[in-house]
């Protein structure tokens, strides 16, 4: 029982210390809000922002499979 407990907590805390994907959470929400903001506030670029979206969710979905 006691062993249990130990790698339960030992679990929790590599999650609690594990913060690495959380910049890269931060960093791609960020670049998502700036790219809406120059498509909103440029409209010339818009299109550009979407192919370059695009392109990365391509890109991602291939590296999933």
């Amino acid at each position: 029982m006691n062993d249990h407990l130990i790698r339960m907590a030992i679990r929790l805390r590599g999650l609690i210390e594990e913060k690495e994907g959380q910049d890269l959470v931060e960093y791609a929400l960020l670049a998502g809000f700036v790219a809406v903001a120059a498509g909103a506030l440029l409209p010339a670029i818009s299109s550009s922002i979407s192919t370059i979206f695009s392109r990365m969710g391509s890109v991602l979905t291939a590296a999933a499979a």
